[in-house]
């Protein structure tokens, strides 16, 4: 085992805070949520999230599908594997649908 001189140890010290500096965080935050969008349904179709969530949908069906709720948000259609994602600031119920395939519904209810 190597011992470790205080010339090394700053060093690792400097380039630790240097990347902690200037890289991103990548990790995501506890209370992000995800909906799977598989077989023309919303997977949960139904979520209870608190204020200043963020939900992704990940469109896992072979077509194209989108996420609307009216006056709140709209996605693009969403390809297979393509994501949205929307944060919810203020409480409420918020219904969506895919506008492509109209059965396909969700809520959303923020607490």
């Amino acid at each position: 085992m190597k011992t470790l001189n205080r010339r090394d140890f700053g060093v690792d010290f400097g380039l630790a805070l240097v990347a902690a500096i200037l890289l991103p965080a990548t990790t995501a935050r506890a209370d992000d949520m995800e909906v799977h969008i598989d077989n023309f349904v919303f997977q949960p179709a139904e979520l209870k999230i608190k204020l200043g969530t963020t939900v992704t949908w990940t469109n896992r069906d072979d077509i194209p599908h989108t996420v609307v709720s009216a006056g709140k948000f709209r996605s693009k259609a969403l390809d297979t594997d393509d994501k949205f994602s929307f944060t919810f600031t203020n409480a409420g119920d918020y219904k969506y649908f895919c506008s492509l395939h109209p059965h396909m519904t969700g809520m959303i209810k923020v607490e």
